[in-house]
């Protein structure tokens, strides 16, 4: 077994040549540890899980069991390109499990932002403990767990750790990943054919929208989140600003203002737009964004979302602000 410390040796992974090497010796490994044997992941479509997915269906194939829950909290076309790549694309052994449902009716009427992440965190434990006991033969555990996650919290952090696993599922652990820094699973990820849509994708909290959609969380704000979000995205990427901003993304706070739209006065949410760039997400600074664009998100924002009708930019640097709002 590895240990959990990067030997000091270890060249940073910046090449394909590189990240080939690092493919084939961890191939090696995986079999080694894993033999005949199952392996469950837990495949979020963040960039961690994608590429110990992607590593491990190199390295065993079938007997690596995916499971994607959808809690209802992604961002638009998420668990598509999920269901895309790994299912149709690399013929995964991959369970979706649609839990919208399930998730959004023990949220109604939460508004405090801890019970609000603890009621998901802990949903998602269910969810996945309730698929891994259906599951026979299942004896190792795959997280993509990463070496800051290591360094942070000395091995274990909790919405990346299914930590909270009944006592009959305690699986050996798979963490081909764990001595690598976030760079470099990124260039792992690109060497193993994963799209850069994946490979580059930003971060993104393990409640999701959930922190997002301010407030207690209704199914029609969180609808006008996701619309709203995605078209930020869009426009970001059009522009060449998402490979220069860290992390962008939409709030909506449970407030409503009188507009007007087709002559007539109607109330709506005000869409924020957060737009930061940091090294080490301990501090973040703005990112300048050009008044030009500005206008053409606001002007598709308010006539393709229903239900949104201002437009805000959040200038907060942190500190004084956090990253996200919730």
């Amino acid at each position: 077994m590895q240990s959990n410390k990067r030997p000091e040796t270890m060249e940073r992974i910046t090449t394909r040549a590189l990240a080939d090497a690092f493919i084939e010796e961890q191939v090696r490994e995986v079999r080694a540890q894993v033999g005949d044997k199952k392996v469950l992941l837990a495949l979020s479509g963040g960039v961690d899980s994608s590429v110990v997915a992607a590593l491990l269906i190199k390295a065993i194939g079938k007997q690596l069991v995916c499971v994607h829950v959808n809690h209802g909290l992604m961002r638009k076309g998420e668990s598509e390109q999920v269901i895309e790549v790994f299912r149709n694309q690399m013929d995964a052994n991959l369970i979706y499990v649609d839990a919208t449902d399930r998730f959004l009716d023990l949220l109604a009427g939460v508004s405090d932002p801890e019970t609000k992440r603890k009621i998901i965190g802990g949903e998602f434990i269910k969810v996945f403990a309730e698929e891994a006991y259906k599951l026979d033969g299942i004896s190792f555990l795959a997280q993509g767990t990463i070496y800051p996650d290591i360094l942070e919290s000395d091995g274990v952090k909790a919405h990346h750790n299914v930590g909270g696993l009944p006592e009959d599922l305690k699986f050996e652990l798979v963490e081909p990943v764990k001595l690598l820094f976030k760079d470099e699973v990124r260039e792992v990820g690109r060497a193993l054919g994963l799209p850069s849509g994946m490979v580059d994708r930003q971060p993104f909290p393990g409640p999701g929208l959930g922190v997002r959609c301010l407030g207690a969380i209704t199914r029609d704000r969180l609808h006008a989140l996701r619309e709203a979000d995605a078209i930020l995205r869009e426009e970001f990427d059009k522009s060449g600003l998402a490979k220069k901003v860290w992390q962008y993304f939409i709030a909506v706070p449970d407030l409503k203002s009188v507009g007007v739209r087709d002559g007539k006065r109607y109330e709506g949410w005000p869409a924020i737009i957060r737009a930061v760039n940091t090294k080490d997400a301990m501090s973040a600074t703005i990112e300048e964004i050009p008044y030009a664009l500005l206008h053409r998100i606001t002007d598709r924002i308010t006539a393709e979302v229903e239900g949104i009708n201002r437009v805000l930019m959040d200038l907060t640097p942190k500190p004084v602000g956090t990253i996200e709002w919730e």
